[in-house]
């Protein structure tokens, strides 16, 4: 399987995150793409390229064109404003906010385009986040050429990005951009399918009211996980879109009988779509050991995961969200990989 990888992944390497009520080390890092690339290489996953550059075409047909230049200016005018750590927002719009508009201010700029306060920007953010929607379109392009599989290492990842907001490690919403790259190819209709443990929030922000994406999360429930307040059964869509949005909230302690039934039904309202490809959003954050979750996913159960969703029989672009903390995100991902090509050969 071919593996899109970018090094300028590691220009984004923030040193601090809100958590706890309290300036963290980050759960979301480099590191987290070196365990990833060692486990793969060990495995026999050495067909790793860099991304072709891509300009912002693409994205523009996803993210409000305000936003994307935010993200583009944002580190040097936090800079000029005379700030030198990293940027985190101290206001945000309420729900009863009159007046809800892009600020001058740079702190009420960052509030304005953020929708969680623990993702602090940085130097590199942008170019990093850059090269991420590279390695999604790549992807896209490979399978575009005939090509079953492959998989975009993108980091920092990009379900939580939604049309004009950032947050959750998230910045760029890689998946949504394969999948408008696979459309744009000459596909009719593309699935997403987000296993990440926590909602794909962003991913239904930009596919909502659009009927040619179907999008399926998998996820903690949002009363009780991160982002909270999207992804419950009852957001099915809207407009053009209803119908083609499908959430599967579980409980604590979900271990992988309950996740596979919700897994099944996902990949049975993907089938009925008809869809041409699949973009997986893949997180491995449902892994029992994670630090922030709280699914008993094994690392077995992800091999079966990849066959389970092998057994569509259509190609399959694999793009990498969540999973922290420990080392054992690197086999758990391998073991998708391994689980797509053995079901799909």
């Amino acid at each position: 399987m071919r593996v899109i990888y970018s090094e300028d992944h590691k220009l984004r390497d923030a040193k601090t995150e809100l958590h706890g009520g309290e300036l963290v080390k980050p759960f979301e890092g480099p590191f987290r793409v070196e365990w990833i690339r060692a486990a793969l290489k060990e495995k026999g996953f050495d067909d790793e390229v860099a991304p072709a550059r891509h300009d912002l075409s693409v994205p523009l047909k996803l993210h409000d064109a305000g936003y994307l230049e935010f993200l583009e200016t944002v580190w040097e005018r936090w800079l000029s404003a005379g700030f030198t750590t990293e940027a985190i927002p101290i206001s945000l719009p309420v729900r009863r906010s009159y007046h809800a508009r892009p600020p001058h201010n740079i702190d009420g700029l960052l509030g304005y385009y953020a929708n969680s306060v623990e993702t602090s920007i940085t130097e590199g953010t942008y170019e990093a986040a850059i090269a991420a929607k590279d390695c999604a379109m790549t992807g896209a392009d490979y399978l575009g050429e005939g090509h079953r599989f492959a998989f975009a290492l993108c980091r920092p990842p990009g379900h939580h990005a939604g049309i004009d907001l950032y947050g959750g490690y998230c910045f760029l919403n890689n998946a949504a951009i394969a999948a408008q790259r696979m459309l744009d190819n000459g596909a009719k209709k593309v699935a997403i399918l987000d296993v990440d443990f926590h909602h794909g929030n962003g991913t239904q922000d930009v596919t909502y009211e659009r009927d040619d994406i179907f999008f399926a999360s998998l996820h903690g429930e949002p009363d009780d996980a991160f982002p909270y307040f999207w992804g419950h059964r009852e957001e099915t869509g809207k407009g053009r879109g209803e119908g083609y949005n499908a959430n599967f909230p579980m409980p604590r302690n979900t271990a992988w009988p309950a996740y596979n039934e919700a897994l099944e039904a996902a990949l049975r309202r993907i089938s009925a779509f008809g869809a041409e490809a699949l973009v997986l959003s893949l997180g491995v954050d449902t892994f029992e050991k994670d630090p922030i979750s709280f699914f008993r996913l094994k690392t077995p159960d992800f091999r079966t995961m990849g066959a389970r969703v092998a057994g569509l029989g259509i190609p399959v672009l694999t793009v990498m969200e969540g999973g922290y903390g420990v080392h054992e995100i690197g086999d758990n991902v391998a073991n998708v990989l391994i689980g797509l090509e053995e079901d799909g050969a």
